[in-house]
């Protein structure tokens, strides 16, 4: 299975550090954040990488190459200089370099242990998500994870949506070429019974502040 990882935003919530770089580059114990993602997708299998950028993309592809020196194969799906895509946007115009099967996307902004082996789409289903405990910045939650592992949209007991998921192709056959969210498309499959669901407990942050970077920094130093 192919991988994607989102690493298109502007990451307006990290400025002024992402004013001269961009957010998957900023630093962590010692590497960057998509480093530390990277490897975690080699380490599961996820060898064959493709990566879309848009503020200061450029330094992506300089910083990461083809990729070799981390164990993987990269392919870019540069949006431009303007406004990148959103998610769903983004992975529709990526849609030629992943391929016919089903594949793997994770938010570039976030630091997991997942066991993303453990992912997944049942037949018939058009998406698989990963969902956590709702954290303090989103208590909220997104979906409820019903029974069978199916994702509901309203429920109880709420998770958030990890920004990690499985996808069939066949997701975004509908879609025109341009930006637009990826939410909308998840709660038409979810209406349809299409989406399953996947619990994560383990480590999960979202990484979208300099509070929640150095909090993560300091962890890793920590060897938690």
């Amino acid at each position: 299975m192919k991988a994607m990882i989102l690493a298109a935003g502007r990451g307006e919530r990290m400025r002024p550090l992402t004013d001269t770089t961009p957010k998957p580059l900023l630093p962590v114990a010692g590497k960057p954040l998509i480093v530390h993602q990277i490897e975690r997708l080699v380490a599961a299998g996820f060898t064959e990488l493709v990566i879309n950028h848009a503020h200061l993309g450029a330094q992506i592809e300089q910083a990461l190459g083809d990729g070799q020196a981390l164990g993987a194969s990269i392919q870019y799906s540069p949006e431009g200089r303007g406004r990148a895509l959103e998610t769903g946007g983004g992975i529709q115009r990526a849609l030629p370099w992943l391929g016919p099967e089903p594949f793997l996307v994770t938010n570039g902004d976030i630091f997991a242990d997942i066991d993303y082996r453990a992912l997944h789409l049942a037949p018939g289903d058009l998406a698989t998500l990963v969902l956590v405990e709702n954290p303090p910045q989103h208590r909220q939650g997104d979906f409820v994870l019903g029974a069978r592992a199916r994702v509901l949209s309203s429920g109880e007991r709420r998770l958030t949506f990890a920004g990690v998921g499985v996808y069939a192709p066949a997701l975004f056959a509908a879609c025109t070429p341009g930006a637009f969210p990826l939410a909308p498309l998840l709660r038409q499959a979810i209406a349809q019974g299409r989406v399953g669901g996947h619990y994560h407990d383990g480590a999960w942050m979202d990484i979208g502040t300099p509070e929640r970077l150095h909090q993560l920094e300091q962890r890793l130093l920590a060897g938690a």
